[in-house]
Protein backbone atom coordinates (compact mmCIF):
# COMPACT_ATOMS: atom_id res chain seq x y z
CA UNK A 1 0.00 0.00 0.00
CA UNK A 2 2.33 2.46 -1.17
CA UNK A 3 1.33 6.18 -1.30
CA UNK A 4 3.54 7.51 -3.97
CA UNK A 5 6.18 8.84 -1.35
CA UNK A 6 10.09 8.10 -0.85
CA UNK A 7 10.52 4.60 0.53
CA UNK A 8 7.12 5.25 2.19
CA UNK A 9 8.88 5.18 5.52
CA UNK A 10 9.51 7.04 8.91
CA UNK A 11 12.13 9.61 9.05
CA UNK A 12 15.31 7.19 10.23
CA UNK A 13 15.84 9.70 13.12
CA UNK A 14 12.83 10.30 14.33
CA UNK A 15 12.23 8.49 18.22
CA UNK A 16 14.01 8.58 21.32
CA UNK A 17 17.78 8.43 20.94
CA UNK A 18 19.30 4.89 22.22
CA UNK A 19 19.76 4.45 26.17
CA UNK A 20 23.90 3.76 24.77
CA UNK A 21 23.65 6.79 23.30
CA UNK A 22 22.45 8.54 26.58
CA UNK A 23 24.86 7.04 28.75
CA UNK A 24 27.77 7.93 26.76
CA UNK A 25 26.82 11.44 26.56
CA UNK A 26 26.36 11.52 30.26
CA UNK A 27 29.68 10.18 30.78
CA UNK A 28 31.40 12.43 28.72
CA UNK A 29 29.69 15.47 30.50
CA UNK A 30 30.84 13.74 33.84
CA UNK A 31 34.83 13.14 32.83
CA UNK A 32 34.12 17.24 31.75
CA UNK A 33 32.91 18.88 34.70
CA UNK A 34 32.78 16.62 37.64
CA UNK A 35 28.79 16.28 38.70
CA UNK A 36 29.68 16.90 42.39
CA UNK A 37 31.51 20.28 41.61
CA UNK A 38 28.03 21.20 39.54
CA UNK A 39 26.22 20.27 42.82
CA UNK A 40 28.69 22.16 45.29
CA UNK A 41 28.77 25.26 42.71
CA UNK A 42 25.01 25.22 42.37
CA UNK A 43 24.92 24.53 46.61
CA UNK A 44 26.66 28.01 47.02
CA UNK A 45 24.31 30.16 44.35
CA UNK A 46 21.56 28.55 46.56
CA UNK A 47 23.70 29.90 49.99
CA UNK A 48 23.72 33.29 48.14
CA UNK A 49 20.00 33.03 47.58
CA UNK A 50 19.86 33.19 44.04
CA UNK A 51 16.48 33.27 42.87
CA UNK A 52 16.97 30.62 39.95
CA UNK A 53 19.84 28.42 41.64
CA UNK A 54 16.81 28.07 44.94
CA UNK A 55 14.37 26.78 42.07
CA UNK A 56 16.60 24.09 40.20
CA UNK A 57 17.50 22.47 43.56
CA UNK A 58 14.07 22.55 45.01
CA UNK A 59 13.09 20.63 41.27
CA UNK A 60 16.08 18.05 41.47
CA UNK A 61 15.53 17.79 45.70
CA UNK A 62 11.30 17.28 45.72
CA UNK A 63 10.38 17.19 41.77
CA UNK A 64 8.58 19.49 39.49
CA UNK A 65 5.16 20.92 40.90
CA UNK A 66 2.12 18.93 40.02
CA UNK A 67 0.21 21.38 36.80
CA UNK A 68 -3.09 22.24 37.96
CA UNK A 69 -5.73 23.47 35.61
CA UNK A 70 -9.13 24.40 36.15
CA UNK A 71 -11.36 23.05 33.86
CA UNK A 72 -14.74 24.25 35.57
CA UNK A 73 -16.38 26.18 33.51
CA UNK A 74 -19.21 28.67 35.06
CA UNK A 75 -21.42 30.76 33.53
CA UNK A 76 -20.01 30.66 29.71
CA UNK A 77 -21.94 32.69 26.97
CA UNK A 78 -22.18 29.65 24.69
CA UNK A 79 -23.16 31.92 20.92
CA UNK A 80 -26.18 30.45 19.05
CA UNK A 81 -25.57 29.49 15.63
CA UNK A 82 -28.24 30.23 13.20
CA UNK A 83 -27.86 28.26 9.83
CA UNK A 84 -28.62 30.10 6.65
CA UNK A 85 -30.29 28.32 3.74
Amino acid sequence: MEDGRKNNGGHKTAGRKKKADEISMIEKMDATLAPVEAWENLADLVKEKDVQAIKTWLQYRYGMPKQVSDVNITNAEIPTIKWVK
